[in-house]
């Protein structure tokens, strides 16, 4: 008799970054890898969600080019425009692995998420021991909250996400053309937004269950931090690389 063990409730929660000039197209990145290993299965199913970026199809088709021929995953994708592109999104989504969120509009893709009743759809999901997790966007909105610039070119902080996670989540925390880190310290300090976590870009943090057990990174120099009120802390992010071309 076989015994399944159950999966744990697991979130990984990113800060993407560009890829360098002379990236050959489709290629993964560390931080994706990562993820699918997260899953601990031989072949992992992985569904993009794209609400973000109201399902571009670009996005999309960018997204499966990635896995293309990928011997450990294999691709899929929901989108919620014009309406769902599977009949039951519920039983879809807990067959999956891993669920990867993609960047974009954080307001946006939870009062979509919101309105087809998506938000209770991942919290089974998650603590079914499917794998959640994203970047920017598909970052915090696993959170309590954040700063997002969903709403202008200026950023503004989010109170209302998902808070599967009770933390405050700061993203692409070392972006110069923007005072990321100095407004969520403010945020923080001044009680608009939870303790929390930030992310330099290329790294990721690795929740199981609520408890941050790991933060990685694909960048040198690059790192997580944790913020409460007059504290930045770095926590020493662990190096990982891209696989070999």
């Amino acid at each position: 008799m076989i015994t399944t063990v159950p999966r744990p409730p697991q979130i990984f929660a990113v800060s993407p970054t560009a890829r360098p000039a002379g990236t050959p197209p489709g290629r993964r990145s560390a931080l994706l890898d990562h993820a699918i290993s997260l899953a601990d299965v031989p072949k992992a199913k992985v569904c993009f969600v794209t609400t973000a970026v109201g399902d571009d199809p670009a996005a999309i088709a960018s997204l499966y080019a990635v896995l293309a021929g990928a011997d450990d995953a294999e691709a899929s994708h929901l989108q919620l425009f014009p309406q769902p592109n599977v009949r039951d999104v519920r039983s879809f989504l807990l067959s999956r692995d891993l669920i990867w969120v993609s960047g974009g509009s954080v307001v946006n893709l939870l009062a979509v998420w919101r309105a087809h009743r998506l938000d209770e759809i991942m919290r089974e999901c998650w603590e079914a021991g499917v794998v959640l997790g994203g970047g920017s966007a598909g970052s915090i909105c696993w959170h309590v909250g954040g700063t997002t610039d969903s709403f202008s070119d200026d950023l503004d902080p989010v109170t209302d996400a998902l808070a599967f996670l009770p933390y405050s989540n700061s993203v692409h925390h070392d972006a110069t053309d923007q005072p990321r880190r100095v407004l969520f310290q403010r945020l923080v300090d001044d009680g608009t937004l939870p303790p929390g976590y930030a992310t330099d870009d290329a790294t990721g943090l690795h929740y199981v269950g609520t408890d941050l057990v790991e933060a990685v990174t694909a960048a040198p120099g690059a790192d997580a931090y944790h913020v409460s009120p007059g504290v930045h802390r770095p926590l020493g992010a662990r190096r990982i690389a891209d696989r070999p071309i």
